[in-house]
């Protein structure tokens, strides 16, 4: 099918092609603005999983200390590993003197409450860091993978970068204050979309609400450990759909609270950091404040899907006439509820034909969402298939057919 937003007497381009994928009447309002958002928090971010659309933006780009979501980074790296096949969930990790809970300074710090000389699993370190923010675990992940917490900050920083977090830094991989942990709440929110869809077998520990560590090496520790067992994350129990991920604290730097929260199916990613609350439970409440705010004002559509085919583009010299083209993630908008989505139009642009051989991933164009006559989505249109060139003799045939049949 050919469809194209050109009037019905202009000749369309052969070499760059519209599909129109959705159409309907354009609006006459003005772009509607969400309310904005108030929080005492000096910083604060919301953003539609989906879409990648921003609902709320107060000092995001502003680098403040992390405090614990700090750890999110060292599970990051780690979780890498996990997916290499370098470690398992059952792979052991020694605990040195560094991490051993009398070190001093482990006294004030959230911990699990190792001894130097014990081996703990992956699986506990993870858990430990995940529901008691335990500083000790990121130092035991820190020596096994860099083999010092001070190199690891650099494997911390290459992740960063890799990811397209451009300016944050480390100074240590727990969060303990330290003048080189700073991070802005934009990109703790994209380190929190990247842990969510790139690791799908390892997010859901995130949700972890209790975790009782059974290989306590001390009596001290034991006691420790009859009082430790909650996420320190209250927003897993106070709000439907929550599902992760990370809060941190300091005297200097306040409460902050990385979350998400799937609900109807529609998954926001939020971040909150210098917030003075009297606890976890104010945060956790503010937090929630923030992931409803984003659900009653504003709404999304996702279109299309990995996988899905948006359309069959023609192909030159191929073994198949078309190729089937898709998107590499989600393709989705995200408006006000007081703006009707039958106001936005969804197309498809790229070269007709395009010419083969193609790779599955091979970029093929774009889709674009529209609205008043702006762009306010647009993703790759990617090959979903492989689609291999037909041989020599075969394409001067297919030019014969051309210059006698015009096609």
């Amino acid at each position: 099918m050919r469809c194209c937003c050109y009037d019905a007497g202009m000749k369309m381009n052969k070499l760059f092609a519209l599909l129109l994928l959705f159409i309907s009447s354009i609006a006459s309002a003005a772009d509607v603005k969400v309310p904005e958002f108030t929080t005492r928090a000096k910083s604060a971010f919301l953003i539609d999983y989906d879409s990648g659309t921003e609902i709320v933006a107060k000092n995001a780009d502003k680098l403040m200390p992390p405090s614990s979501m700090i750890k999110l980074m060292t599970l990051a790296v780690l979780f890498d590993e996990i997916k290499s096949g370098n470690l398992t969930l059952d792979s052991k990790l020694p605990v040195s003197e560094n991490a051993d809970y009398k070190n001093p300074l482990w006294y004030p710090a959230s911990k699990i409450c190792l001894v130097a000389g014990q081996e703990i699993t992956v699986r506990d370190a993870i858990l430990g860091l995940i529901v008691l923010s335990g500083g000790d675990a990121s130092v035991v992940v820190a020596e096994k993978l860099a083999g010092s917490e001070n190199a690891f900050t650099a494997k911390m920083t290459n992740k960063a970068r890799a990811i397209g977090m451009e300016q944050s830094t480390f100074g240590n991989a727990s969060g303990l204050p330290d003048v080189n942990n700073l991070m802005t709440s934009r990109e703790l929110a994209t380190l929190a979309i990247h842990l969510i869809g790139d690791y799908p077998d390892l997010y859901p520990m995130f949700a972890t609400k209790r975790f009782e560590f059974g290989d306590y090496k001390d009596n001290w520790c034991r006691d420790w450990g009859r009082t430790h067992t909650v996420n320190y994350n209250k927003l897993l129990f106070t709000m439907a759909g929550a599902d992760g991920l990370k809060t941190g604290h300091t005297a200097d730097g306040g409460y902050g609270m990385v979350a998400s929260a799937r609900v109807g199916g529609r998954r926001l990613v939020g971040v909150i950091n210098g917030f003075n609350a009297r606890g976890h439970d104010a945060l956790a409440a503010e937090m929630k404040k923030l992931l409803n705010f984003g659900y009653t004002t504003t709404m999304n559509k996702v279109y299309y899907r990995p996988g899905d085919t948006v359309t069959e583009i023609p192909v030159w010299y191929g073994r198949k006439a078309t190729v089937n083209a898709t998107v590499e993630k989600p393709f989705a908008v995200t408006l006000p509820k007081s703006v009707s989505i039958s106001s936005v139009r969804v197309l498809a642009r790229f070269n007709n034909p395009v010419a083969a051989p193609i790779m599955p991933g091979d970029n093929l164009g774009e889709i674009i969402a529209e609205r008043e006559g702006k762009v306010i989505a647009r993703a790759p249109l990617i090959s979903a298939e492989r689609v291999g060139r037909i041989q020599f003799l075969n394409r001067i045939l297919k030019n014969l057919s051309v210059i006698i049949g015009g096609r």
